[in-house]
């Protein structure tokens, strides 16, 4: 979000090159994978109040590091350690949720949560490229790290403790064994973890071009047709989280992810059209690939113990950026780019995402068998 729309000047500043660039923005996603696997090692036997105060302050040095870089070395090392933070974070955070919320209210929590993604679409966005545009690229990363600074201390302050892990493994004797964490029904919670995101970046990375290469917008048109995407999704996440409380994470995610069938079909075999109809399409799409992830991590986190959870959220993180990482270069090698810039290939990776989409509806029957009762799994 942050990064990318400083694409340009940064390619000015540091003389980067496209490759370089690319490294840029796959370091912070594969960093965040490779701690999320490293965090298995410790995330549960920790406070988790204290697990993530330590970690968002790596995250707030890094990003406001990244504003001093003086040279694109020092620009990626920030990236690697403000990537390793930030997913670790966002495993502690799910965890918290799972640990401090019902089960019956879970699912409104999480959308509540990641609506964040939708408003820092909406607004993060634009406001960063304003403010780099007066001030310079490294501002917003200055801006971002003085904002997280505050909401340490907020949180340092206002964040209960959240031990009940820790008190319930004194009660229960050692920490579960290491084969616990690797059953066969965790496994494949990650597997449909993997799967929902791979389907959906087969397709993301590549949106915007094929939007202006293959159906006609311009290079302007593609700021007003993301802020429709990112309005919806902001909007639908809570909807989406109260459609899990009340019919439960199993029937509301199998029902997003035969929805969204039509429109991985639908935008990767439409022609050009009005701009209207090509944001109409966006807003289906953004909407239920991203509101996916919702009733994901409410089943998953319903299925494992509290003893296990931050651990296993970590993997799950892994699994998600992994599969972010692995889907964007598989389409790479499947889809060419015209000399006018339209993509070839891309209806395929289309029936690909609706295939990988099935293969999740199949996991996910196979996890629905055997789901622990909402209740019980909080208790």
């Amino acid at each position: 979000m942050i990064l990318m729309p400083l694409g340009p000047e940064l390619l000015q500043q540091f003389g980067l090159s496209a490759a370089g660039f690319g490294a840029m923005v796959s370091a912070y996603t594969l960093a965040s994978a490779a701690m999320g696997l490293l965090g298995v090692l410790w995330l549960d036997r920790w406070d988790r109040k204290h697990a993530f105060l330590l970690l968002y302050a790596g995250f707030v040095a890094a990003t406001v590091s990244c504003g001093f870089a003086a040279s694109p070395t020092w620009l990626l090392l920030s990236r690697i350690m403000a990537g390793a933070c930030a997913g670790l974070m966002s495993a502690v955070v799910m965890a918290i949720l799972a640990d401090r919320v019902p089960a019956e209210r879970r699912g409104r929590a999480i959308g509540t949560v990641m609506s964040a993604y939708g408003i820092s679409a909406v607004v993060g966005v634009p406001l960063g490229v304003s403010i780099a545009s007066r001030w310079g690229f490294r501002a917003p990363f200055w801006v971002i790290g003085a904002l997280a600074f505050v909401l340490w201390l907020l949180a340092w302050r206002m964040l209960p403790a959240v031990d009940h892990h820790l008190a319930r493994a004194r009660e229960e004797g050692p920490n579960p064994p290491a084969p616990a964490l690797w059953a066969p029904g965790h496994l494949l919670g990650w597997g449909l973890t993997f799967s929902v995101v791979f389907a959906g970046f087969l397709l993301i990375p590549y949106l915007s071009t094929f939007m202006v290469g293959n159906l006609g917008l311009r290079l302007s048109d593609l700021s007003w047709v993301y802020l429709c995407g990112g309005a919806a999704t902001l909007f639908s996440a809570r909807w989406i989280g109260h459609l899990s409380d009340r019919h439960g994470p199993p029937r509301v995610l199998g029902s997003l992810l035969v929805a969204a069938l039509g429109p991985y079909l639908l935008f990767t075999h439409i022609s050009a059209s009005p701009k209207a109809v090509v944001a109409a399409c966006f807003v289906l799409f953004m909407t239920l690939n991203s509101g996916r992830a919702i009733p994901t991590i409410a089943l998953i986190t319903a299925r494992v113990p509290p003893a296990l959870r931050g651990r296993y959220l970590s993997v799950n993180m892994a699994a998600s950026d992994g599969a972010s990482g692995l889907a964007a270069w598989t389409s790479g090698h499947f889809i060419t780019t015209t000399p006018d810039g339209a993509l070839i290939g891309f209806g395929r990776m289309g029936f690909l995402a609706a295939s990988i989409s099935l293969l999740a509806v199949c996991i996910l029957w196979v996890l629905g068998r055997n789901v622990v009762p909402q209740r019980a799994a909080h208790t």
